[in-house]
């Protein structure tokens, strides 16, 4: 009953947090718009490429999450194998298939572009992961789907991988309601620079 009480206070935790964000990233998106994704592409990523596949996946902007496409497009001229997640079926991890910007693209589920079906799969060293909120400890606020943190886990299991959360400065939170089940980030990317975790 404890437990149950407990989950169920988590759960409204999140929901009132998912509010608050949501608004706080529509003001920055509505602030800064296309110039976040511009000033994000000038920061280096916390981490060197490692080898000539090293692969990284991306994401398209969907709504007003901040526009990783600049920052995708330097890190193709500089090497970098680059895709995007595919949701398959809901409750199941992420797939990922090459793409890079200019590149066509299909509809996803909720009409997010994605690669095309026919795009190589692959398994990425390095996720560009999108979020509705975090804070210094490198914990996120997603939508509640439990996409990246099922695709984290299962990867994280198979070798190392590198999660770089990337929102607007504004997402940060003082803390974010923290499940056992969420994985937490490397780091965090945002228009104003580049946050080491502190856990």
């Amino acid at each position: 009953m404890q437990a149950a009480k407990r989950s169920g206070d988590l759960l409204d935790q999140k929901r009132r947090a998912r509010t608050v964000a949501n608004a706080a990233r529509a003001q920055a998106h509505k602030t800064l718009s296309d110039r976040a994704g511009l000033m994000l592409a000038q920061h280096e990523l916390p981490i060197a490429r490692k080898g000539d596949m090293a692969t990284l996946s991306g994401f398209y902007p969907y709504q007003a999450e901040i526009n990783v496409l600049p920052l995708l497009a330097r890190l193709v001229s500089e090497g970098w194998q680059t895709a995007l997640p595919v949701v398959m079926a809901k409750g199941e991890p992420l797939t990922f298939r090459a793409w890079a910007p200019g590149e066509p693209t299909g509809r996803g589920i909720w009409d997010i572009p994605v690669p095309i079906e026919t795009a190589l799969e692959l398994q990425p060293d390095v996720l560009l992961v999108p979020m509705l909120a975090f804070d210094r400890r490198g914990y996120r606020l997603g939508y509640g789907g439990g996409f990246y943190d099922r695709t984290l886990a299962e990867l994280r299991k198979l070798k190392p991988v590198t999660a770089i959360g990337v929102a607007y400065a504004e997402q940060e939170m003082d803390e974010v309601p923290v499940a056992p089940y969420d994985e937490p980030l490397d780091w965090v990317m945002t228009e104003r620079g580049v946050i080491e975790p502190k856990r």
